[in-house]
């Protein structure tokens, strides 16, 4: 199990897997970030969500799923340290939204239980 640790400091942050430098994978797709950040919606936690998927998924799922795990993972991090495992990246993943087969008026009424 690999596990992902971020670190923020006065000179900047520092994101690792296993101990070594986590590749932000701008090979791939460049956000136009500064570095790696975490705990808002931005291009900083989108480079750090896109470099944990390609390093847990590869390429291909980490395209499909960087938005979701940014809004759903990265930008909820709170504080200057934080540590992901491997097991916890393939939860998170595994959530799915529940999707509500009716529109939004009779969704209401089921809710108050008027239908």
């Amino acid at each position: 199990m690999k596990t992902y640790r971020g670190k923020r400091d006065g000179g900047g942050t520092e994101v690792t897997v296993d101990g070594n430098p986590l590749s932000p994978r701008r090979d791939l797709r460049d956000f136009h970030a500064d570095g790696y950040e975490w705990g808002y919606n931005g291009s900083g936690p989108h480079q750090l969500a896109f470099a944990i998927l390609v390093d847990h998924m590869g390429p291909q799922g980490a395209l499909e799923n960087y938005r979701r795990f940014t809004v759903d993972v990265i930008a909820e991090i709170e504080g200057t340290e934080w540590r992901l495992t491997s097991h916890e990246v393939g939860n998170r993943l595994r959530e799915e939204i529940v999707n509500v087969d009716m529109d939004l008026e009779t969704f209401f009424k089921k809710v108050k239980g008027e239908i």
